[in-house]
């Protein structure tokens, strides 16, 4: 069964309408890792640079790529640290595939800024 993407194919983030999934082909566990995804702190306003990785196992549904890529570039202005932020993408990967969040783990590298850096997992 074909299904109809609003991200996958087209340009730019106008076309993005949320966590988008397809039907899982058989696989039993997935891992996505992206050194793209920026935040602020809540704080300072300083700019917090991540490599996050998701790994999951799938029930019905796996996660699709590109709407990822648009949904994490959506925290760029967010004030958020990087625990919560954790948190929040867990949930969010969880609900758009339909799993309980235990079936999602979700570690943020924050890279180094002040000569800390912080690693959370979800």
């Amino acid at each position: 069964m074909p299904v109809d993407f609003v991200a996958l194919g087209h340009a730019g983030s106008e076309n993005y309408a949320g966590l988008e999934s397809f039907p899982n082909p058989g696989v039993e566990s997935v891992e996505m890792t992206s050194d793209e995804l920026t935040a602020v702190c809540p704080v300072t306003g300083q700019p917090d640079l991540y490599v996050v990785t998701i790994v999951y196992r799938p029930g019905a549904l796996c996660l699709e790529s590109k709407s990822l890529k648009l949904y994490l570039a959506r925290f760029r202005n967010e004030g958020v640290f990087a625990e919560a932020l954790a948190v929040k993408i867990k949930e969010d990967v969880a609900a758009a595939i339909e799993v309980e969040p235990a079936a999602v783990t979700v570690t943020l590298t924050q890279k180094a800024r002040g000569g800390i850096t912080i690693t959370a997992t979800a």
